[in-house]
């Protein structure tokens, strides 16, 4: 998936946990950019078969869609919490920098800065 699809999709997962129903007006707002843009963006996801449209506008991620979305805010959830608490890094400099490590980084590196954040906050709990 190219890094404007996951852009996309990224958006829509995370507007849906925060209201009921998403349409392109506000995917448009939350990303900052045209309508045209995501008018042309929509088409592409909706011939990947990563949404559909409802008749009244709203998006739905499909079932695929909605994998791929929990994986890369899942992705940028975990990074940004690394960068923030391990680098100490602010918290919008680790949300901008999350976004462009999710794209790049290898699963196995990934998944290894999971298992260190995870052994961190066990150990912070031992000692509370």
């Amino acid at each position: 998936m190219n890094e404007s699809a996951a852009k996309y999709i990224k958006a829509i997962y995370a507007l849906k946990q925060r209201c009921d129903c998403v349409r392109s007006v506000d995917v448009a707002r939350e990303l900052g950019v045209t309508k045209a843009s995501v008018s042309i963006a929509m088409a592409n996801l909706r011939k990947s078969k990563m949404i559909e449209m409802k008749e009244s506008g709203e998006i739905m991620l499909t079932q695929d869609g909605e994998t791929i979305a929990v994986d890369i805010y899942e992705r940028s959830r975990i990074l940004s919490d690394f960068l923030r608490r391990i680098a100490g890094v602010d918290e919008a400099t680790a949300i901008r920098d999350a976004g462009k490590m999710e794209r790049f980084m290898s699963r196995a590196t990934y998944e290894g800065i999971k298992r260190f954040i995870k052994k961190d906050l066990e150990a912070k709990k031992r000692y509370l």
